[in-house]
């Protein structure tokens, strides 16, 4: 696993990339292209969600409440 600074360093590239409007990154030699904004939010939030891990931080649960009059 990826030391804590590693993919603190990796969450900054990817959010100054999708800020930017472009899909592809050229990272010590490796070219990654995303093929749409959806999938590099999805690396971001992966990033963010591992992070927290090392952090000690639960992870997060948003509870959704939907109800109706009965009508």
């Amino acid at each position: 696993m990826a030391a804590l600074s590693e993919l603190a360093d990796r969450l900054e590239r990817l959010r100054k990339l999708r800020s930017s409007g472009r899909r592809a990154v050229d990272s010590e030699g490796e070219k990654v292209e995303y093929r749409s904004d959806a999938e590099l939010a999805a690396a971001i939030a992966d990033l963010e969600r591992q992070i927290a891990a090392q952090a000690g931080k639960p992870p997060v649960r948003v509870v959704y409440i939907n109800s109706s009059k009965g009508t």
